[in-house]
Order: structure tokens, then C-alpha cells, then sequence
């Protein structure tokens, strides 16, 4: 019968085809045998993904007659054709022969190491940071024409370009990563401002430079990661220099829709996630939560011993001033002698003793830099990373799942209308509108749950990415250990500087202090 697809109304070509690539111990072919035959059509990308989507599949495996079909296909497309299964019902003629190359090619896809599934994300912590380093440098402030704006200096190691950046384009690129890659982790944006007139000029620069800090925790996760780095949204983002970025990265972004639409595994998704995928999530999500609030206090404490290190500093630095103040008092001593024998060589040696305390207070500072800079922003940038997981379960649960369950709902209160209309008889117009809207449903319905196993599929990477990233977890507690142990050192070396120093002054037996009081 013409347009049915079984042995014996297929060309010989065709089962040729299939005993070349089928596995040697099933009577099925491998997916991953299919995609590399696809990709020997020379046909779009596009077209390919539309050949996949009807082609069926089951445990990562073809039929011999779901391969047939897909061959029909191919050839049909390499004619011109949009592929269709109604292509096939409605051939007349014998099925046409695909053209893949040379035959004894065939072979050889089948022999090809089966490669790694694409679900796995194949990365190491030291891949991920070596993809790119971006600088975020803050540039001196300008005036526009009626408010002042901060702009920045955007330095891709990568790319080997600076590009100067404001807030706005930032935002603008963050907006447009989340239509692009909207199953991806995309981290949050810093805040554009701080409340008016709440904070001093003193917190304001504060502020600006703690929102320098945190654009560049974003621009980092995303220049690194696997599926951004090589993306034209990203790409132009950190190398056009125009005027115009926000314009050049909308037009990119329109050009290439969202990754749904681009990613040749948006339509085989399903067949690769696991059947336990489900409570993979659930148990994956509990445990990166639980980390995740593990790691807020870690940065919380941290933070905290930045600052006593500052204000240790502080501390120091007044303290020494004070002896300084004490030793240049040159008010008169009374003539008592036991005062005048000692205090006054006493207060003399006080003067100098502000350098060491200067000294102690410089060595205290850039201790409290170190935690900031070699900790804290560590401990910030994963902080980051684990708070866009998070983002991106919310968005999986309220976003993708919720738009599947409506589209279920309206369709089954089509199906329930349809059945209305068939008992109680209607006009032929509004019953044909309404098969009309009923089959645009469940075309709908069909791309929603598409995009649900894709949203799994990526979440499911997304996790992995995560777990990767986990290790940074030595590289904290390693700048954490060395930033004590280099600030103990300095300081310690100083603190024996001055103890010989006070022993000189004062005699050593002057240093040896008794108690004050009894105890």
C-alpha cells in the first residue's frame, strides 16, 4: 500500500542501511548511531532536529522501522520537502533513497566508540575557571547631560578586549540570558541603587564598589560557563564596542531564540534522562540547599573577621597615635625627682613608638583585605552560583510545569466542549473551529512537554555544574589558612621588632611586668 512503511515496501537501499548501522547484539540501532548518520545529510540543523522529533525512540534505541521512517525523511527533506509523517501517508511513489555518502562509510558509525552520554557534563573546576578571567574595573565617574552615571572597564582574558560597560547594559544582558537560556543557572544582578538619603557618601562609594564586585561575580559564572561561554549574546556583550550594545545584543538574540530552539538535543531530551529523574531532582535540590545555607554562614563569619581585622587596624594605628600624643606633651614636670628622673625619658621614648603602631595598623589592613578579597569574595561567588540553582528550580516549577498543567486543563475543556457538540448538534463552522483550536492544543500541549523533559534535561546538567564547582571549597580554606598565617607572620615579625625595641628603651627588667594586683 502506498505510503506505509513496512519490509517489503521499503528499497533494498534502505535495509542495506540497517544492517550497516544496526547493533551487533540487537536487532535496533543506537541514538547516537542515528545522530551521527544525520549529520552525514548535510542537511540544517533545524531540518535535523524536525527528523528527529518523528522519529520514535525507546531505551536510547531505533526500531528497524522507526530507521526506516527516518530515512524516508531525509530523503524527502534533501528533495526540498518539510519533513512530516504526513509526507510519508500521502507518497505515491516508491520511497526515494537518501543520499549519506559513501555506503562502505556506513559501517564505520556503528563502529565508532559510543560516546559519553550528552547529559554528562564532562568539566573539572580548573576547566571552568581557565574557559575566561573577566576584569570589572570601575572608570572615573561621568555626566550626562542631566545625572551621572557609573560606567565600567570589562576585561575578557578570553577575548583578549576591554569593552566599557554601564549598569543598564548589564541589565539588558542579564534580561536577555534569561529569555535565551531560560533552563539555565543565570545569575542575579547586584542591585542599580541604594536607598537616598539612608547612607553616607561614605556607604555610597561603599556601595558602588561592592556592586563592582558583585557584576563581576555574575560576568564570571556566566563567561564560564560550558553552555554561555561560546554564546553570540555573550560574545557580544564582552567584545562589541559600539554605542549601540544593548541594540546588537537584542538583534542577536531574536536571530537565535531561545535554546530550545537551538540545541539539537531539545527534541531527544526524554530519551536520555534517567526514569528516576524525578527524585534525582527533589534529593538534589534538599542537598545543594542545604550547602547553600551552610555556605551563608561560612561568608557571614568571614565577613566578620574582615572586619575586626580593619578595626583591629584601626584600633592600632589610634592607639599609637595616642602614645605619640602622650610623648609630645611638653607640659612642664613638677620637680619631684623620682618623676623627673623617669618620666621624662619615659615620655620621650613614647613619641617613637607610633611608627611600629603605624606599621601594625598597615599589616592589620591589608590582613583585613586579604579575607575580603582571597575568602570572602570566593565564599560570594559561589554563594552566587548555589542562589541562581535555586532561582533556576523555582523557575522550573512555576515557569515550564505550570504552563503544561494549564495547557492540560484548557485542553481537556476543549475535548469536554467537543463532546458537548457532538451530542447536541451545532453549526458545522463552530464545530470545525473548534477541531481547529483542539489540534493547535495538543500541538501545543506536544512542544510544552518537550520543553519539560529539555527543562529536566538541563537541570539535570545544571546539577552537575554545581557539584563541580564544589571543590572551590579547598580553594577557600586554602586562602583562608595562608591569608592568617601570611598576616600573623608580618605581624608577628613587628611585634618582636618592638619588643627589642621597648627592651632598649626601657631595660629589660622594666619589661618584665609584675602583677598589678593580687589575684
Amino acid at each position: 500500500m502506498a505510503g506505509e512503511l513496512n519490509e517489503g515496501s521499503v528499497p533494498p537501499y534502505y535495509r542495506e542501511v540497517y544492517e550497516a548501522i544496526r547493533s551487533k547484539i540487537d536487532e535496533r540501532v543506537q541514538v547516537e548511531v542515528f545522530q551521527r548518520l544525520l549529520s552525514r545529510t548535510d542537511l540544517p540543523s533545524a531540518v535535523q532536529g524536525q527528523i528527529a522529533e518523528h522519529v520514535d525512540y525507546t531505551d536510547g534505541f531505533l526500531s528497524k522501522l522507526s530507521l526506516y521512517k527516518a530515512l524516508a525523511l531525509i530523503a524527502l527533506a534533501q528533495q526540498g520537502k518539510q519533513p512530516s509523517p504526513k509526507l510519508l501517508e500521502n507518497c505515491i511513489q516508491e520511497f526515494p533513497k537518501p543520499q549519506l555518502g559513501e555506503f562502505k562509510d556506513l559501517q564505520t558509525l556503528r563502529m565508532q566508540p559510543t560516546q559519553e552520554s550528552p547529559l554528562t557534563v564532562s568539566q573539572t573546576l580548573g576547566k571552568l575557571l581557565a574557559r575566561d578571567t573577566v576584569q570589572v574595573e570601575l572608570i572615573p565617574e561621568k555626566k550626562g547631560l542631566f545625572l551621572k552615571h557609573v560606567e565600567y572597564q570589562i576585561t575578557s582574558q578570553h577575548f583578549k578586549i576591554s569593552v566599557y560597560r554601564r549598569y543598564s547594559d548589564f541589565d539588558v544582558f542579564h534580561e536577555l540570558l534569561l529569555q535565551r537560556f531560560a533552563y539555565r543557572m543565570v545569575p542575579a544582578l547586584p542591585p542599580k541603587r541604594m536607598l537616598k538619603g539612608v547612607l553616607t557618601s561614605m556607604s555610597e562609594r561603599d556601595f558602588i564598589e561592592g556592586r563592582r564586585r558583585a557584576l563581576g561575580r555574575f560576568i564570571n559564572l556566566v563567561a564560564r560557563h560550558p553552555f554561555f561561554s561560546e554564546d553570540e549574546l555573550v560574545k557580544t556583550f564582552l567584545t562589541f564596542n559600539g554605542s549601540d550594545v544593548q541594540v546588537k545584543m537584542r538583534d542577536a538574540c531574536k536571530k537565535m531564540g531561545d535554546e530550545f530552539m537551538t540545541n539539537t538535543m531539545a527534541t531527544l531530551a526524554k530519551e536520555y534522562l534517567p526514569a528516576d529523574i524525578q527524585a534525582q531532582f527533589s534529593s538534589s535540590r534538599e542537598l545543594i540547599r542545604n550547602i547553600h545555607n551552610s555556605f551563608h554562614k561560612l561568608r557571614d563569619r568571614a565577613e566578620k573577621m574582615a572586619e575586626r581585622s580593619k578595626e583591629n587596624a584601626t584600633d592600632l594605628l589610634m592607639f599609637g597615635r595616642e602614645l605619640s600624643t602622650l610623648g609630645s606633651d611638653g607640659s612642664p614636670i613638677p620637680s619631684l625627682a623620682s618623676s623627673q628622673s623617669t618620666w621624662g625619658i619615659l615620655r620621650q621614648s613614647l613619641k617613637g613608638l607610633s611608627v611600629e603602631f603605624a606599621l601594625l595598623a598597615d599589616k592589620g589592613a591589608q590582613q583585613g583585605r586579604r579575607e575580603e578579597d582571597d575568602v570572602v569574595e570566593k565564599l560570594n561567588l559561589f554563594l552566587d552560583l548555589l542562589q541562581s540553582y535555586r532561582d533556576l528550580c523555582e523557575r522550573h516549577e512555576k515557569g515550564v510545569l505550570h504552563e503544561h498543567q494549564r495547557a492540560l486543563q484548557k485542553y481537556g475543556m476543549m475535548k469536554r466542549q467537543m463532546m458537548s457538540a457532538t451530542v447536541q448538534p451545532k453549526e458545522q463552522v463552530s464545530v470545525e473551529q473548534l477541531e481547529s483550536r483542539i489540534v493547535q492544543q495538543e500541538n501545543a500541549i506536544q512542544t510544552m512537554e518537550l520543553r519539560n523533559y529539555f527543562s529536566l534535561f538541563c537541570l539535570h546538567q545544571e546539577t552537575q555544574l554545581i557539584f563541580t564547582y564544589l571543590p572551590i571549597t579547598s580553594h577557600i580554606l586554602g586562602a583562608f589558612v595562608n591569608s592568617q598565617v601570611q598576616g600573623h607572620q608580618e605581624m608577628g615579625a613587628v611585634w618582636n621588632d618592638l619588643q627589642q625595641k621597648l627592651g632598649c628603651l626601657f631595660g629589660v627588667d622594666e619589661m618584665q611586668s609584675p602583677p598589678l594586683t593580687a589575684k
